[in-house]
């Protein structure tokens, strides 16, 4: 390990933090050696928790105010973990916030990422047993489980890995865990389940392998909550050494880092593994082995440690005042990003090399089936139409909690999209297991390379719009959408009644990154818009055809920035009860494009300005018509109908960007699509 002082390890842990807290939380904590220094092994017998409800500077303020600390003690082995924490059990403060303890010795600490199903049931078991909470949350569970299973070890070489694995096998969930104990001294154990957990390693020497094996045993352990059964057994691991455990050689020093989101631990190396479900990652000593019960079909013998190009000045926010706002600005980029290297615009060719040895296979395939979740799924729903006219499929856009709430049908012959910006959503990847077992093609869509989407499905494309740090997704949006749109263009590139329409498409493609300027440019007129706007309770955004997947889209990022009430209505539906919603005092936001449905959306803005609405209208920049019975249009340049929608979402995403601003809200706090359904984020030095 690489001595540090207690000062240093506080200052990485809290930095880390910081570089999380565009995920949204109500509170954070830290979990550190309470030691002087001197003897590891004693410094790590005793634990110290320091919490605090409110933002990562609380905590730092707190921390500021232990008299009893000493700073600038030095420590050769050390481990310290840290947490910010969103509250879905228990309200928010230092009682329930991460790290949990096993008891008032904190002989056990857990930070988690997720959320626990059957916590219930685990707490009254263990309370029948003795054991006291004393908060409301699911995660204190976990820490209580795991000092149960130390009460009952059948002797006392059993490893922290092993007591881990057994806690790992009695929990229902989604949950990234790391686990520090006065019991194992210098010791760190990390597990995932349906949350995303990587580890970074820094080391100035060469390490032992690029390569870990996975080491499998096997080992049940079992108990009911009545607590009138247990059933225990458990084989050794293989030996652990040289060919099994990662390490700088020649015993130099080594640091290692366990976090939820590769943003945490960029600055400090690059060098990274992305744990599988149910992989145990144990350090012991500076080594690091990592363990799973048993094997699984698919299963990898070996974790890669893997080279991150990710860049620190990627995840500043630079002169922008939030990372929400800057990545709208990087849209034209983003969504170039996306494109290079795989449309030709000379020779209206397109290469996408993730699909090339199935694209023979996907259109032979019976239908189309885009599996997502919030704006992913808005992003199926905004393509639908030109997929369905350039590959003559049936498509399906379905959200993944529902397309499993109602055990869809998935045959063989369906291909089976997967449609996430961080790959780890909890529902999608469920519904991507569930259509693997079924026999479908699968094909990811994401934004982050060794995510499990990327890694589980059959193939995929990666939309390269760049890390995302703003709670809700705008880049990622467009470039999923354009990704999707390459698709349908590739799918069709060899059938002559095409050709016309794909080099209509693809030409609109080439010039979409200065359109994207161009609208972007409106952003003065727009917040003088959310001036008007920002102290309303509600707003209706209505449209049609390809732009009700962007009256969606907006009417989500109004709701989730800034907590104002928002629906997105297709306008065609205006006259079966959202009309009555209508009057001069309720705004109305309608998008309407010279396109197929021109003459339909404007018979539902004749309708809206009947009932005294005041509509203000987001058309083409030369739709004088529009313009004379809307009370105010924002006008963006025209395209080819399938891409205006890329156009149109940008004023909705700038609008909920400076209503939140107006209306008091911190647009980096606020929590957006999940990876589970706990937003917690965690990082442990």
């Amino acid at each position: 390990m690489l001595p540090r002082t207690r000062r240093e390890i506080l200052e990485i842990l809290l930095k880390g933090l910081h570089r999380l807290e565009y995920r949204g939380y109500d509170s954070a904590g830290v979990g550190i050696d309470a030691g002087d220094g001197k003897d590891w092994e004693s410094n790590a017998k005793s634990i110290r928790l320091i919490k605090q409800r409110g933002k990562v500077k609380a905590l730092d303020e707190e921390i500021d105010k232990q008299q009893d600390i000493e700073l600038d003690v030095e420590f050769d082995v050390h481990l310290g973990i840290a947490h910010t924490r969103w509250a879905t059990h228990g309200a928010p403060s230092p009682v329930n916030s991460h790290p949990h303890r096993s008891d008032k010795n904190n002989e056990f600490i857990v930070i988690h990422n997720g959320i626990i199903t059957n916590y219930k049931d685990l707490r009254k078991f263990l309370e029948s047993k003795g054991y006291e909470f004393e908060s409301e949350t699911d995660t204190e569970t976990i820490a209580k489980l795991v000092k149960y299973m130390f009460d009952n070890r059948e002797n006392d070489d059993i490893s922290f890995a092993t007591l881990v694995e057994r806690v790992t096998q009695q929990l229902e969930g989604a949950f990234a865990l790391v686990f520090k104990s006065v019991h194992y001294p210098g010791e760190a154990v990390g597990t995932r389940r349906g949350s995303p957990l990587l580890m970074g390693v820094r080391s100035e020497h060469k390490l032992s392998t690029d390569h870990i094996p996975v080491l499998y045993r096997s080992c049940q352990f079992f108990f009911f909550s009545s607590g009138a059964k247990e059933k225990k057994g458990c084989t050794a691991l293989p030996r652990i050494d040289q060919d099994t455990c990662l390490f700088p050689v020649d015993e130099k020093a080594v640091e290692y880092y366990f976090a939820s989101d590769a943003s945490a631990v960029i600055e400090h190396t690059n060098r990274v593994i992305f744990l599988e479900d149910d992989d145990v990652a144990a350090v012991v000593e500076g080594r690091l082995s990592i363990h799973r019960i048993k094997r699984t079909t698919g299963d990898y013998p070996a974790r890669a440690v893997q080279t991150l190009q990710m860049e620190l000045q990627q995840i500043m926010k630079g002169n922008f005042s939030s990372f929400m706002q800057k990545e709208i600005f990087e849209q034209p980029e983003s969504v170039f990003n996306t494109m290079r290297g795989r449309i030709n615009f000379d020779n209206n060719t397109v290469i996408l090399g993730g699909l090339k040895d199935h694209i023979k296979e996907i259109q032979r395939c019976r239908r189309l089936i885009l599996i997502a979740c919030g704006t992913s799924y808005h992003a199926g729903v905004a393509t639908r139409q030109v997929l369905e006219e350039l590959t003559e499929l049936p498509v399906m856009v379905e959200l993944a909690s529902d397309f499993l709430d109602r055990n869809t049908p998935v045959f063989r012959d369906d291909v089976c999209f997967f449609i996430s910006q961080s790959g780890e959503t909890a529902d999608s990847l469920m519904a991507l297991r569930y259509c693997k077992e079924r026999g479908a093609l699968t094909v990811g869509i994401t934004n982050t390379v060794g995510s499990s989407i990327s890694r589980e499905t059959d193939c995929g494309v990666h939309i390269n719009a760049g890390p995302e740090i703003g709670v809700a997704s705008t880049k990622a949006y467009t470039s999923q959408f354009v990704a999707l749109i390459m698709f349908a263009l590739l799918m069709c590139d060899d059938r002559i009644s095409m050709q016309p329409r794909r080099r209509e498409i693809i030409q609109g493609l080439s010039v979409l990154p200065d359109l994207i300027k161009e609208v972007l440019s409106l952003d003065d007129e727009i917040q003088k818009l959310a001036t008007k706007l920002y102290r309303h309770k509600s707003v209706l955004i209505m449209g049609r055809g390809y732009h009700y997947a962007t009256c969606l889209e907006g009417a989500l990022k109004i709701k989730e920035i800034t907590y104002m009430h928002s629906e997105g209505i297709l306008a065609g539906e205006l006259k079966h009860g959202p009309l009555a919603l209508v009057d001069e005092l309720m705004p109305v936001i309608m998008i309407i494009m010279r396109d197929h449905t021109y003459v339909k959306c404007q018979n539902a803005l004749q309708q809206i300005v009947a009932r005294q609405g005041r509509p203000i209208v987001i058309c083409d920049k030369d739709d004088y018509e529009t313009a004379k019975n809307s009370s105010s249009t924002i006008k963006v340049p025209h395209c080819v109908d399938c891409l205006q929608g890329v156009l149109s979402v940008i004023p909705l995403q700038l609008l909920s960007y400076h209503l939140a601003v107006l209306r008091g809200y911190d647009v980096s706090t606020v929590p957006s699509d999940p990876v589970v359904t706990d937003n917690h984020d965690s990082f442990t030095r």
